[in-house]
C-alpha cells in the first residue's frame, strides 16, 4: 500500500522531540547542521518550554525535528508515494522530499518565523472549532479581523485573527454548541492579517537553493501535486496568508492511492484526522512509537505488506 509522510505544525513540542533520533548517526548530522545554521544546541531547546513555542525558534526545530526522523527513518522505510506538511511543516515536508537541506532548512525556518512576526500588526492567535460548518463560521467571521486559516473537515476548522475578534468569535461559537480550543500559536497563521510576509517570503526562497523535490509534495492551500521549484515556491509563500485546506490535501492522498499515513511530529494529531476521515487507512505519529525500530518495523508491515 502507498505510503503518505505528514509533517506537523506547532503546537505539540515537548521536551522529548529529540530523544528517539538523539544517538542515530544520520539524524545527529541533521541536528548539528541545522543548529550551527541558527547558532545554537537543538538539544537544549525543548528543555525550555517557554522558549520551544516561541515562534522564533518553534519553526526551525519542528522542520529540523522532522528531518532528522525521517533522515534516521528512509533508509529502512518504503519509498513514499508523497510528503505533506501542516502549515510551518509544509517547509518541513519539502526539506524531507529533497528539496532542501538541513542548513538552509534552519535558515528558511527562522527567516520564515521572523517575516510572520514583523508582519503581525496586532496581537492575534489561533482557535481551534469543532462542531459547526464552514459556512456558519464564514458568517461569524465576516466583518471582523478573523478568518477560517485551516479546514480540516466538515465540522473542524481553525480560525486565525487579532485578539478582539477571537474573543468576539469565542462567545459566539460557544453559543451556539461549538467546541473551541486555543493553539499555543501566537500568530494568526494564514490569514491576510499576514499578507505583508508573502512578497518577502517569496523572494527569500527565490535566492535560496530549494529545489524541485525528489519525491512529491502536497500543497496545503490547494492540495495541488507539486513536483516543480516554481509551484514550491509559489505555494510555501502563499500558504502564509492563505487558507489551509487540509482535509482536501488528505483526499488527494488518498485519490493517489495512499492508504498508509505516518506523522513525523511533534504530536499525533495528524494521525488522528487521517484515522477520522478514512476508515480503510493506517495512521499512526511517530510520537506513538517507543523507539525507531518500533516505527520501522510498522512501516515493514503495513507499507510492504511484509512482517
Amino acid at each position: 500500500m502507498s505510503l503518505a509522510i505528514l509533517c506537523s505544525g506547532q503546537g505539540a513540542q515537548h521536551p522529548a522531540m529529540l530523544d528517539m533520533v538523539a544517538d542515530h548517526p544520520a539524524a545527529a548530522e541533521v541536528i548539528k547542521a541545522g543548529g550551527a545554521a541558527l547558532g545554537l544546541d537543538l538539544h537544549d531547546v525543548p528543555t525550555q518550554r517557554d522558549e520551544m513555542f516561541r515562534n522564533a525558534l518553534a519553526q526551525p526545530l519542528i522542520c529540523l525535528t522532522q528531518l532528522a526522523l525521517w533522515s534516521a527513518l528512509r533508509q529502512d522505510a518504503p519509498k513514499p508515494a508523497a510528503f505533506c506538511g501542516y502549515s510551518v511543516g509544509e517547509l518541513g515536508a519539502y526539506a524531507c522530499a529533497g528539496a532542501l537541506g538541513a542548513a538552509e532548512l534552519a535558515r528558511i525556518a527562522a527567516a520564515r518565523a521572523a517575516l510572520m512576526d514583523q508582519a503581525a500588526a496586532t496581537a492575534g492567535g489561533l482557535l481551534a472549532v469543532q462542531g459547526l460548518r464552514r459556512d456558519g463560521i464564514v458568517r461569524l467571521c465576516a466583518g471582523h479581523q478573523a478568518w477560517i486559516a485551516i479546514a480540516i473537515s466538515d465540522e473542524e476548522f481553525v480560525v486565525g485573527g487579532d485578539e478582539s475578534a477571537l474573543t468576539m468569535l469565542g462567545k459566539n461559537l460557544s453559543e451556539r454548541g461549538a467546541k473551541l480550543t486555543r493553539l499555543k500559536v501566537g500568530l494568526a497563521s494564514h490569514t491576510p492579517l499576514l499578507g505583508a510576509a508573502v512578497a518577502p517570503f517569496r523572494a527569500l526562497l527565490e535566492t535560496s537553493s530549494i529545489s524541485a523535490p525528489a519525491t512529491p509534495v502536497v500543497a496545503g492551500i490547494d492540495a495541488a501535486w507539486v513536483v516543480r521549484r516554481e509551484a514550491a515556491i509559489e505555494k510555501l509563500a502563499l500558504q502564509l496568508s492563505g487558507t489551509v485546506e487540509w482535509g482536501s490535501c488528505l483526499d488527494m492522498l488518498y485519490e493517489r492511492g495512499c492508504r498508509v499515513f505516518l506523522e513525523l511530529g511533534p504530536g499525533r494529531a495528524l494521525a488522528r484526522m487521517t484515522r477520522a476521515r478514512f476508515a480503510d487507512v493506517e495512521a499512526r505519529a511517530v510520537d506513538d512509537f517507543r523507539s525507531l525500530d518500533g516505527v520501522s518495523s510498522w512501516l515493514l508491515k503495513h507499507a510492504t505488506g511484509r512482517q
